[in-house]
């Protein structure tokens, strides 16, 4: 199996850590050079000890969870014969208290807008193609969250393409 890593990077500077007015700032760094901002949600340690432009770890899962999903479904509509020319997907996770009352990631919600190049399949068709993809997608099958689909597709008319 394969093995996926990363570096987290953090330092306090001169902030007074024991008093927890610490930036919440650092870096994760990936195994092929990309470094990103990541911080706490500010709705989670306010500003300014957040850093609101930095990707934070719930919108980093959320995301996560939307990519995978897409590349699966990408390749089940590939090997089906369907072409896909654009997939854009407004992801949202709802946070709030699990059975246990910890505070923990409800629900994802991914709302993928679909355009085909010629004819495009049948709505029975892309949930099929959906339900696929999420049976696939690793990380759907690593957590406890609900992970949900509602889905809009566009045909490309041929004659318009360049």
């Amino acid at each position: 199996m394969a093995t996926h890593t990363a570096t987290i990077s953090w330092s306090a500077g001169a902030a007074d850590f024991a008093s927890g007015r610490y930036s919440r700032g650092h870096v994760w760094r990936f195994d092929g050079g990309v470094e990103v901002a990541a911080s706490s949600s500010p709705s989670v340690v306010p500003l300014p000890l957040s850093v609101e432009a930095a990707v934070d770890p719930e919108e980093a899962f959320v995301a996560a969870l939307s990519s995978c999903h897409m590349l699966w479904f990408l390749f089940l509509a590939a090997e089906a014969g369907w072409v896909v020319t654009g997939y854009e997907d407004r992801v949202e996770g709802r946070m709030g208290r699990n059975p246990e009352g910890r505070l923990a990631m409800l629900e994802v919600v991914l709302a993928p807008d679909l355009r085909f190049h010629g004819a495009s399949p049948s709505a029975a068709e892309i949930d099929a193609l959906h339900h696929a993809a999420h049976d696939r997608c690793i990380l759907a099958n690593s957590v406890t969250t609900e992970v949900r689909v509602e889905t809009h597709s566009t045909t490309t008319d041929r004659s318009r393409l360049v």
